[in-house]
């Protein structure tokens, strides 16, 4: 069968897509910029990647007409934007008139659970999406899911950011709502099960796990499997404003997710009953089976993916891959270099930099940097990294996106995602020489960018001199 898979570079989507692959299905996935996508990880499998940027229709031709199932995995709540309805609409209108041109039979989108009368912002657009599908030339299918359990999605990561912590939380009363968490399996498992069943065409179900619990006992009860002893008081007073500040401060979620999770978290998400689950025969977990499977994959350090991977369209309108060309004119650069003995070892240190090896000199002026970023509404340094051994073009470091990974070139190149008056990279590179370069490249923005360039100037006389021979040793010099 030939499946159109959209947004696959998504956390969902990456996850679905070996599921579909085994099953020998051909695949062909839609992407913003081909470069982000790592075919490596898929070799001998039937798949193609095509660029396709839905917000703007000259993409569309690019999609094959012999589609039997499309996915709509897309979605624009990490974006910026304070109002992201309009973007998702006009993404559903296009791939909507894209798929009426094709032979496409089911398109199946994963959505919100939306039994409230009042919604959030967000599942009132993903109500208004799923509306906007529909069609006479194919059938929809849609599955409505609330928290999503599993290593790297982001309610995961910010539930866990809270427990592992905080001992002690002063949280908002929307800890009381209730919800019905899903392990990420069992998505799949839905995802993958309603394809091609006639009986779900034209028709919407809500999937969720076996419990409804309350935030504050999901807080709990991943205190317990964490064997982590936490105590959590709500106060009435505080905003939703407060709430996602607080959310933002002291989780790696960025600000936009924050307030558009808050907004959501206010609204009980419970699924409603139906018959899916036992016509595909799926059992759903529970809570903690869930959390347990999660941290196997952290454990093996095999997580596929993870909401931090998200791209801020905003940031990046066009594909990043052009920042690959550094900019020499008008730019300050530090660059140092090491005739190195055992190339192998040192592109071995440096493909573990960041998240929790750290920056290899000077951590905690790094967190330093990572805290003031936050203050003034940036990524901050909590962000990590998804494996801690290999990178790919699209991955995250910290406050950092890798731009470019290559380790037959002995490249590492990496773009600032922090609150700057300007552009920055940060270059390691091994040459044939075997001499190890490391630069810093900063282009600023007005008066601004030179004084805040100057301004740091001499904390990287030794950072950057530091951070270069304990690369090469593999040391670490956090508290020098």
């Amino acid at each position: 069968m030939k499946i159109l898979l959209t947004g696959a570079t998504g956390y969902i989507a990456q996850r679905l897509l070996p599921v579909l692959l085994e099953k020998k299905h051909q695949v062909v996935c839609c992407v913003r910029d081909q470069n982000r996508f790592d075919k490596s990880k898929y070799e001998g499998f039937d798949f193609e990647v095509i660029e396709v940027d839905f917000l703007k229709k000259d993409f569309l031709n690019h999609i094959p007409q012999d589609i039997d199932v499309a996915y709509y995995l897309m979605h624009s709540m990490s974006s910026s934007e304070n109002d992201f309805t309009e973007t998702e609409l006009l993404v559903a209108d296009h791939f909507k008139a894209c798929m009426e041109q094709t032979s496409v039979k089911q398109v199946i989108f994963l959505s919100g659970i939306v039994n409230s009368k009042q919604l959030s912002k967000h599942l009132q657009s993903r109500l208004n999406v799923e509306e906007r599908l529909h069609s006479n030339h194919y059938a929809v299918t849609t599955l409505r899911a609330g928290i999503i359990v599993g290593s790297g999605s982001a309610s995961f990561e910010i539930i866990r950011d809270l427990v592992e912590k905080l001992p002690i939380m002063i949280a908002p009363k929307w800890l009381m709502t209730k919800c019905q968490p899903i392990g990420i399996r069992d998505v799949l498992s839905f995802l993958d099960g309603v394809m091609m069943q006639e009986y779900t065409f034209n028709k919407a179900y809500d999937i969720g796990g076996p419990e409804v619990l309350s935030y504050k006992d999901m807080l709990l009860r991943f205190a317990h499997a964490r064997a982590l002893k936490r105590w959590i008081f709500t106060v009435p007073v505080m905003t939703p404003k407060l709430s996602s500040y607080w959310l933002y401060f002291v989780t790696s979620t960025s600000y936009p997710l924050a307030s558009s999770l808050v907004e959501s978290m206010r609204v009980d998400v419970i699924a409603q009953p139906n018959d899916l689950q036992e016509k595909i025969n799926i059992q759903p977990m529970s809570y903690e089976v869930a959390i347990q499977l999660a941290f196997g994959k952290i454990e093996q350090n095999q997580v596929i993916s993870s909401w931090r991977e998200a791209m801020n369209i905003e940031r990046y309108p066009d594909q990043f891959v052009k920042l690959i060309e550094v900019p020499q004119d008008g730019c300050f650069k530090d660059i140092r270099s090491m005739e190195v003995a055992d190339p192998d070892i040192v592109l071995k240190h440096i493909w573990s930099i960041g998240g929790k090896t750290g920056w290899y000199y000077a951590d905690w002026l790094w967190g330093i940097r990572g805290f003031l970023d936050k203050l003034v509404g940036g990524v901050g340094l909590q962000r990590g990294r998804t494996n801690s051994e290999t990178l790919s073009t699209g991955s995250v470091i910290d406050f950092w996106r890798v731009i470019l990974a290559d380790k037959k070139d002995r490249r590492l190149l990496l773009y600032a995602e922090m609150k700057l008056p300007g552009e920055a990279w940060l270059e390691f590179k091994i040459d044939k020489n075997n001499v190890f370069i490391q630069t810093a490249t900063f282009r600023p923005l007005g008066i601004s960018g030179r004084l805040y360039w100057y301004a740091v100037l001499p904390f990287h006389s030794f950072i950057f001199k530091g951070m270069m021979k304990n690369i090469v040793k593999g040391t670490h010099k956090n508290k020098s």
